[in-house]
C-alpha cells in the first residue's frame, strides 16, 4: 500500500515522502498514530502544493537576505560603551550589542548570526561577520566609542 508520510518516520522515510508499506502496518501503526495518510490524488496534490509554497517562501527569504546584505556590506556602525581610564571597556563587545546597533539603524538581525572574530575589550574598530541566511554572509565594521 502506498502512503504519504506526514512526519519523519525512522527507518521508513521523511515528511511528504511517498513510500510503499504493508497494508497492516499502514492501518495499525501509521494511520492510528497520524504519521501517514493513504496516497490518494488529493493527498498527493496537498503535498505538491505544500512543497511549492515552502520553496517560494525559501526563495523569498534568500532574496530578502541578499538585498539586506547588499545594503550593509562594508558599512561601519558605531556603538557607545562605558569604559574606564585608558580606553578599557567594562566587559566586552557582545553579539547582542552589535544586533542592538543594527536594530537602531533599521536592520533586524538575530544576535546568533553575529560572529565577532576576536573579543573587543578596548575602544577601536573591529570586523564582524553577519550570517543573514545560510547562503548569505556579509562583513561589517563596528567602531566602539566611549560613552559620554
Amino acid at each position: 500500500m502506498k502512503v504519504v508520510l506526514l512526519q519523519d518516520v525512522p527507518k521508513l522515510g521523511k515528511k511528504d515522502q511517498v513510500v510503499e508499506v504493508a497494508a497492516g502496518y499502514a492501518r495499525n501503526y501509521l494511520f492510528r498514530r497520524k504519521l501517514a495518510v493513504e496516497a490518494t490524488a488529493d493527498a498527493l496534490n496537498v503535498v505538491d502544493t505544500r512543497r511549492r509554497a515552502e520553496a517560494a517562501k525559501a526563495d523569498q527569504a534568500l532574496k530578502t537576505a541578499q538585498e539586506m546584505g547588499a545594503e550593509i556590506a562594508g558599512r561601519t556602525f558605531t556603538i557607545h560603551m562605558k569604559c574606564g581610564s585608558g580606553g578599557r571597556l567594562y566587559g566586552a563587545l557582545t553579539a547582542m550589542d552589535v544586533a542592538a546597533a543594527l536594530a537602531e539603524a533599521g536592520y533586524d538581525i538575530d544576535r546568533r548570526g553575529v560572529d565577532i572574530k576576536t573579543p573587543l575589550r578596548e575602544l577601536g574598530i573591529t570586523d564582524v561577520s553577519l550570517k543573514l541566511h545560510p547562503e548569505v554572509n556579509v562583513s561589517i565594521q563596528v567602531e566602539v566609542l566611549a560613552k559620554q
